[in-house]
């Protein structure tokens, strides 16, 4: 069986065998993550760990309303909050207590909903056991949140619904399922048209060998089971997603003589990218501007690392990011083709973009890239309809 007790990276997924799903005994899940891991500071990586980035007050003022045993048994690590939430019907992959799924209805408002997707029943349980809670606190009429029981690399066999999500986020959980391509693939049938997947997790620099991906601890501790960054880009395209676009990067360093030795010169990053179900694009540039109706967001929106929009600012963006803001939920957020406005006069051209997140660190001379999350949470603006 799998042993995934909690969100965030202290989990241990099955390996693949032949085709199959194998895993760990609870016995070995018991001891590394209840007599080995007790606390934070047990982990021998920073791989789990969380950057310091400042977190937004609306989202701050959110987690506030979350009842405390929620939080407390909630293990997670950081946070993925995608801008332009505001009635949006939103997936969370590997909810475990459900801290993030509460935190985000209040930023889909009353009219969105939230489901979590978690295969703990213990997790799920306190999860469930705080929807009327949460629905009073709010002061919503009814719930928007559930919480359904499955894997996240097999979504149907859970009963989620093809079309039936504007967005879908996970953190630090993608690289524990057995099976990426089954997992891009399943998110890409139960996104609606202009959907997005917005999710951060671990990357190497290269493909890994066996010897690191059946590696207990580095597995447990999220490099085990970690993508090579290529091949996101190749498998996000193959089930028939735009061109991932990359947000944040920021360095892993393990710091762990023994596992060091084992890693050699394995490089490590966390990384955030979003990646849209949208038709695919023409090489035709455009010229858009960012109207700055998006709750939260009022002078600029930081779409990625390559693309910042200040408000009423002209800029010219290529075919594939047209493509994206056209055919999704910002499609109102923007005027496309702004009338009057002469090619090349007063128009801002992006820098240069990248797709991998090593390149990314080193553009930027930092080993951490600033946050880009945001949220929609006024109700001047509706983003999903």
């Amino acid at each position: 069986m799998d042993c995934v007790p909690f969100r965030g990276c202290l989990f241990e997924r099955g390996m693949v065998v032949s085709g199959r799903r194998t895993g760990l005994s609870v016995k070995n899940c018991n001891d590394y993550y209840g007599k080995t891991l007790k606390k934070t500071s047990d982990l021998k990586s920073n791989a789990c760990l969380a950057p310091a980035q400042p977190i937004p007050a609306f989202v701050l003022k959110a987690l506030k309303k979350i009842h405390p045993e929620v939080t407390s048994k909630y293990y997670g690590c950081g946070l993925v909050v995608p801008e332009c939430l505001e009635g949006c019907k939103l997936l969370d992959l590997g909810s475990g207590s459900g801290r993030d799924c509460y935190m985000l209805s209040q930023l889909v408002g009353e009219k969105g909903h939230v489901t979590g997707i978690d295969m703990t029943e213990d997790q799920l349980e306190v999860a469930r056991k705080y929807v009327d809670h949460h629905t009073r606190e709010f002061g919503y009429e009814k719930p928007n949140v559930d919480f359904v029981q499955g894997y996240i690399d097999a979504l149907k066999e859970a009963g989620l619904e093809e079309n039936s999500f504007d967005i879908i986020i996970s953190n630090c959980v993608v690289n524990l399922s057995p099976d990426k391509r089954k997992v891009l693939s399943d998110a890409y049938r139960v996104l609606k048209d202009g959907g997005e997947l917005y999710f951060s997790d671990v990357y190497s620099n290269r493909k890994l060998s066996d010897e690191i991906k059946n590696h207990k601890v580095l597995w447990g501790e999220c490099l085990g089971g970690a993508l090579w960054w290529g091949d996101l880009v190749r498998l996000a395209q193959e089930v028939g997603f735009s061109p991932p676009r990359l947000v944040t990067a920021n360095v892993i360093t393990v710091d762990n003589m023994e596992l060091e030795a084992i890693l050699g010169d394995y490089q490590f990053v966390s990384a955030t990218y979003r990646l849209f179900k949208v038709p695919k694009i023409s090489n035709k540039a455009s010229l858009v501007i960012y109207n700055g109706n998006i709750a939260g967001f009022g002078e600029s929106l930081e779409f990625d690392a390559q693309y910042t929009f200040k408000v009423d600012e002209v800029v010219e963006v290529d075919g594939e990011v047209a493509s994206i803001l056209s055919h999704s939920r910002f499609a109102e957020e923007f005027t496309f083709q702004p009338p009057g406005v002469p090619a090349g006069c007063g128009v801002k051209k992006p820098k240069v973009g990248t797709v991998n997140p090593f390149e990314l660190v080193l553009q930027l001379g930092s080993a951490t890239v600033s946050s880009a999350t945001g949220g929609c949470c006024g109700a001047e603006s509706s983003c999903c309809k």
